[in-house]
């Protein structure tokens, strides 16, 4: 449950009846004195925050919602959005956050799946980073530093823009902000080559619940292991990130091919089964697997989509010799450089401009539920065939394959919060858009997806059955609001973290113990627990 002091209550009260009543100066004067207090820097801070009075607070807040479902009249709303541009500005709301005991909310590109950075049950602040968004590559020391508000697609660019064979393992969705998809692993298609995106991050530079801000020399090993796959909002606010440049080959080549099952599928997944984690590790193939009606009859429809670090004569053999039920011909594999491989996975038409990565916004938004698994055990042919009916049966929810294997089973599962290591054949998306409006159609939808979901469970992992942190699913255990304690939280910690948990409750319990950094599924600290139990 969300906590006052004694001393903040009669403040908030008489705050929030102000705003009840329509006199919001006194609540904005108060609070912005105790941010311009603590925040010295030019610009001041009072024009980088925003009250629901300013004409530009819906747009601000609304610029970064990904997930349609949380920007209803319904939604809860922050009580002020501070858009930071220094540091200091970052400090001061957490300072000022402190002081009237607000909920603090962290957002960097707004892709959470469940909205977890911009909405809550309980008072709440927002600290969007969409203005720290630097990204400066040094081509010498083969690395970069990276704000937290810069997207997915300014990283690549501004890589790309210096060198044409370095890259970053990352996501292939160019307007996910940096920030999040660090902190919870980041994965993309040179997983298999080079691991996560945090089996890259060499440095961090984090503003901790007392307004420090610290390197990872200054914040410690145990922190800087924390932040690198389990979740920075839980620990503090990441400022940047210093980043690993990898090589990639100046020529790479992808393909992208479809099969129904009167077509063969059902043969060529089973076969992409067996090889796709064990195939050169220059090689990913991502398997999305969809429920479509063909000409009055419903089937399912398997797309291949594959990125290779090599020439087309390469990758040719290599799928002739180990997957050659996929039919693959020769004129399918498209030679490009790698920065127009991140415009084909992400379905820009050939030959389109690179600078189309800068634009921060995507195509659409839409109302979506996203869900994850990983496979341990190789599917059979008969589980695959009930797996089709049901899909047909629901009509709507996808599934996306992605294989690992590679480097990703070379590393511990202990080397990141990240534990999803060896062992793990692949992992599952299930994914559900739709673009109509109305509570009764959202339910009808999640719960598609939680049913598909439940028919999965004998084909996945279990004990814990596990999840992915940046797929995050309120759907399997919150904290609540506020503070909970450590048998409510073990419930998904276990799922994302599994063995790691415990190591990442110690290190929340060292530094942050009064639990100010929190959300639903956050870290929680034993001391705050502990000391709420006690009242």
């Amino acid at each position: 449950m969300w906590s006052l002091t004694s001393a903040t209550l009669p403040l908030l009260l008489i705050f929030l009846l102000l705003v009840l009543m329509g006199a919001s100066d006194p609540l904005q004067d108060t609070l912005l004195k105790c941010l311009s207090e603590n925040s010295v820097l030019s610009p001041p801070i009072s024009e980088i925050t925003y009250f629901p009075s300013n004409p530009l607070f819906p747009s601000v807040l609304q610029s970064y919602i990904r997930n349609l479902r949380f920007n209803s009249t319904k939604t809860q709303k922050p009580l002020f959005i501070v858009t930071p541009i220094h540091v200091s500005h970052i400090q001061a709301s957490i300072i000022c956050c402190k002081k009237f005991d607000l909920e603090l909310r962290i957002r960097s590109g707004g892709h959470d799946y469940d909205g977890l950075s911009y909405v809550s049950e309980v008072p709440f602040v927002i600290v969007d980073m969409f203005n720290l968004r630097s990204v400066e590559v040094n081509l010498e020391d083969e690395s970069a530093w990276v704000e937290s508000g810069a997207t997915l697609g300014e990283v690549y660019y501004k890589i790309a823009e210096k060198s044409r064979v370095y890259g970053f393992p990352a996501g292939v969705c160019p307007t996910v902000g940096v920030g999040g998809h660090f902190s919870g692993g980041g994965y993309g298609n040179l997983m298999r080559k080079f691991g996560l995106s945090v089996d890259n991050v060499l440095d961090a530079i984090i503003v901790d619940a007392n307004g420090r801000v610290l390197n990872r020399e200054s914040m410690g090993e145990n922190l800087f292991w924390a932040i690198r796959g389990g979740g920075g909002a839980s620990f503090g606010i990441i400022v940047s990130w210093k980043i690993k440049l990898v090589p990639v080959s100046e020529t790479v080549t992808v393909f992208r091919v479809e099969k129904t099952l009167e077509q063969g599928a059902s043969e060529i997944v089973l076969q992409w089964q067996d090889v796709a984690d064990k195939i050169h590790e220059d090689l990913f193939i991502r398997l999305v697997l969809m429920p479509v009606n063909k000409k009055g009859y419903k089937t399912i429809r398997a797309k291949f989509n594959a990125l290779f670090l090599g020439n087309a004569d390469q990758l040719f053999a290599i799928m002739n010799e180990s997957f050659p039920k996929l039919g693959l011909e020769r004129d399918q594999c498209i030679e490009m450089s790698w920065i127009d491989s991140i415009l084909f996975w992400s379905n820009y038409p050939l030959g389109t401009k690179p600078d189309i990565l800068l634009e921060r916004i995507p195509k659409s938004e839409k109302f979506l539920k996203r869900k994850s698994d990983y496979v341990q055990q190789p599917i059979s042919k008969e589980g695959f065939e009930s797996i089709w009916k049901k899909m047909m049966e629901l009509g709507k929810p996808g599934l996306t394959f992605n294989p690992y294997g590679g480097k990703m089973s070379e590393i511990s599962e202990t080397e990141t919060p990240f534990p999803h290591r060896a062992g793990n054949m692949y992992k599952i998306q299930y994914s559900l858009s739709w673009k109509e409006e109305g509570e009764e159609v959202a339910n009808r939808y999640l719960d598609l997806t939680r049913r598909l979901y439940d028919f999965m469970t004998p084909y996945v992992s279990n004990s814990p059955r596990s999840s992915y942190l940046n797929y995050r699913d309120v759907d399997i255990g919150t904290n609540g609001p506020g503070n909970a304690g450590y048998a409510e939280a073990s419930v998904w910690g276990t799922k994302y973290f599994k063995g790691n948990f415990d190591r990442l409750v110690g290190i929340k319990t060292m530094v942050d113990p009064n639990n100010f950094f929190r959300y639903e599924q956050s870290i929680p600290s034993l001391a705050a627990w502990k000391g709420l139990m006690a009242e």
